[in-house]
């Protein structure tokens, strides 16, 4: 089930699917260069839910993208995000 949170939707740093879709774009050109893409399954509390596409859900550096690319930006831009899983 995907929720927002009851935070204004006019705050950046809100965790809502809109700011968290706002932030993967400006990660989805690095992301499209190498044949992949991310899509957004589910927010549930602080954790985002992601699905790697294209080359990125099979690539062996995949978690490192997740972790050290997806993770790292969205914890930046969006505080209340405590973690960023994958599913399939």
């Amino acid at each position: 089930m995907t929720t927002d949170t009851a935070a204004p939707a006019s705050d950046p740093r809100a965790l809502t699917i809109e700011n968290v879709e706002r932030t993967l774009d400006e990660l989805r050109p690095y992301l499209m260069a190498d044949g992949g893409n991310v899509e957004v399954v589910e927010i549930d509390g602080p954790i985002v839910k992601v699905r790697l596409q294209g080359a990125c859900g099979s690539c062996p550096s995949s978690t490192m993208t997740l972790k050290m690319g997806i993770e790292r930006k969205l914890r930046e831009a969006i505080p209340e995000v405590s973690e960023v899983v994958q599913v399939l």
